[in-house]
């Protein structure tokens, strides 16, 4: 594909997160219907976040939670169907593990349900010896830790 017409952007204020819900909900089984309050916390909460677009379209999407150092994750990595098998994909996620936050990770995670080949093409392999998870219910019940957490000062 001729990336010329196409711009990738870590810019997170630049983000329409209504062009972003609407790729979603066309793109994406695991993202259809999420408000527009909760993607704008996943994407204040994430480092890097990059987006692929065009001048008048959001057509690519991905973000990742990191420590900088050891552990990250890459989620929400979707591009728009009229744009799949064109590179941009594997473009968006290597532009992810590019970005300056995510260099020195150790070990970057992701989950995805049906795209195991195209990130084994990337270089990611299967890993069932680590993956868990706790859905946050409310009536878990979970101890109340005995600690006091602090407010941090600004400075």
């Amino acid at each position: 594909m001729n990336y010329t017409e196409v711009q990738f952007s870590d810019r997170k204020s630049e983000i329409d997160l209504y062009q972003l819900q609407e790729l979603f909900n066309i793109a994406a089984f695991w993202a259809k219907g999420r408000s527009i309050k909760d993607i704008g916390i996943a994407i204040a909460n994430s480092e890097p976040v990059i987006t692929v677009g065009t001048q008048e379209r959001l057509i690519g999407f991905a973000r990742a939670t990191s420590d900088g150092i050891y552990r990250a994750t890459i989620w929400d990595v979707v591009i728009h169907p009229d744009y799949r098998s064109t590179g941009l994909g594997s473009k968006l996620v290597e532009t992810v593990l590019s970005h300056p936050h995510m260099q020195r990770v150790e070990r970057v995670y992701l989950m995805t349900t049906h795209q195991q080949g195209f990130y084994k093409k990337i270089g990611f392999q299967s890993n069932s010896s680590t993956t868990m998870v706790l859905c946050n219910q409310p009536n878990l019940n979970l101890p109340t830790p005995e600690i006091q957490l602090q407010e941090s000062s600004g400075g």
